[in-house]
């Protein structure tokens, strides 16, 4: 069974093809980039670049009062929602990784990939606006893609499920356990170097809050509203301050990362390849443009206009990417490259940060990846609530028993790492990309049309 598993997973994350580059290098594609890259060019063609033309307008969304009733989240709630989420160890290690192996010009193809999918994110997001429904249980409402998916297979022929929108919400269930045995012990090895603290303290206070947070029925969006914009703007200002300390390097670095993006170096040497596919892939994972997430945050927005809810979620792409993305870039690249070698992971961050900061800065980035994991947790226990409800229908057992099994393996994934777990979390989020693209495409014309009645109106 697990060979069969991996078969499967090395289909979605591994090399579906390669490709021959100079000095005899090859550059490995996988079925995911294959997917996600060209619905990006897909959807931003379509919009007419919507991430550049309606920027302002995503500003101007986002600071919008509510209009809603107390028992919906505005369309702000959603937004911060869906960066709880995305917002998380791809933002740190993740870019850390790309760097590490494709060089700074992966950060400039980590830029691209964020503006192709503002596009993508737009379109799920006011798709799921489209397609949601009351929700009776936690008030507002739910939806997100197993519920367009739904509808766009049973539009003839109503009924009780659809196979693949079955398949999407079980993948998320999936995804999301994982994901929580990560998150833990991430943050458990953070606390471990930074502090000496050993892991099962840290284990058994981190599910006691979260516990207290997720088994209350309307905490999380009021805990999120809280935590989330902390978290991402105090890295935000420390950045800035390292930034400006370091300022005389800043064309160095620009030069760096746009050098390498299309250096004749980097293809002469055959690294091109690695340079271009791991910030692409790094950017498409960290932004989870297309994989069906955030749509479930989008979904139970309570905003006066669908495409309101595209416009915020494309705009949380750029936070994720442009700038919190950048951030771990910026503070790694201004960091001579001799105290940096042989480092990677969070060993390169911490070290990065301990030149900057000295001690503090170790111990700020184990607080920041506690928050950023932490506020990941909260967040996809909020997405699985309409993937629960579709399944299992409007039953508070249900509900539960899905968050009591999130708490578990939390506090498993903080005493010990289970590779296979792990894997299972990313498998889930593939298989999640797979379904929800099977009828993004499809539908695209709604999500076109949204926005340009949304525009119609505005003018």
């Amino acid at each position: 069974m697990k060979d069969i598993f991996y078969f499967f997973f090395n289909l979605l994350w591994g090399d579906l093809f390669t490709i021959p580059l100079p000095g005899g290098n090859e550059m490995g594609v996988s079925l995911l980039v294959l997917i996600l890259l060209p619905a990006g060019v897909f959807f931003t063609l379509r919009l007419k670049f919507m991430p550049v033309r309606k920027f302002p307008e995503m500003l101007r969304v986002a600071v919008e009062k509510r209009t809603g009733p107390d028992s919906s989240i505005s369309g702000l709630q959603a937004l911060i929602i869906a960066t709880a989420t995305r917002v998380g160890m791809g933002n740190l290690v993740g870019v850390v990784a790309a760097v590490s192996a494709g060089g700074a010009g992966a950060v400039f193809w980590m830029w691209i990939t964020a503006i192709l999918g503002s596009s993508t994110a737009f379109a799920e997001a006011a798709l799921a606006q489209l397609h949601k429904e009351k929700d009776p249980l936690y008030g507002g409402y739910r939806g997100g893609p197993a519920y367009y998916i739904h509808d766009f297979f049973t539009k003839n022929r109503p009924r009780r499920y659809s196979v693949i929108a079955v398949l999407f919400a079980l993948s998320g269930l999936l995804c999301w356990c994982g994901i929580s045995q990560v998150i833990s012990n991430s943050v458990t090895s953070a606390f471990d170097n930074a502090f000496h603290i050993p892991p099962i303290y840290t284990t058994v206070v981190l599910v006691a809050i979260a516990a207290v947070i997720v088994l209350r029925k309307n905490a999380t969006v009021k805990v999120l509203d809280v935590v989330v914009p902390i978290m991402a703007g105090c890295y935000f200002l420390v950045t800035i301050f390292i930034i400006v300390k370091n300022f005389g390097l800043l064309p160095q670095v620009f030069s760096r990362i746009f050098g390498e993006a299309f250096g004749l170096r980097q293809f002469a040497g055959g690294s091109l390849g690695a340079v271009v596919m791991n910030g692409v892939k790094r950017g498409l994972f960290s932004n989870e443009a297309g994989s069906g997430s955030a749509p479930c945050a989008a979904a139970a927005a309570d905003v006066s206009h669908p495409a309101k809810a595209g416009l915020l979620q494309a705009f949380g792409v750029f936070i994720d990417t442009i700038v919190i993305c950048s951030c771990t870039a910026f503070l790694i690249l201004l960091v001579p490259s001799e105290i940096t070698d042989g480092l990677g992971g969070m060993d390169l961050l911490q070290g990065a940060m301990e030149y900057h900061l000295g001690s503090f800065g170790v111990i700020f980035i184990a607080v920041t990846l506690w928050l950023f994991c932490f506020s990941t947790f909260i967040g996809i226990l909020f997405y699985a609530r309409s993937n629960v409800a579709y399944l299992f229908g409007d039953r508070w057992a249900a509900q539960t028993a899905y968050k009591l099994l999130a708490l578990v393996m939390l506090f498993i994934g903080g005493l010990a790492a289970y590779t296979f777990v792990w894997d299972l979390g990313d498998f889930g989020i593939g298989l999640m990309t797979i379904f929800n693209m099977i009828v993004l495409i499809p539908m695209s014309g709604k999500a076109v049309n949204c926005l340009k009645e949304y525009e119609g109106r505005k003018e």
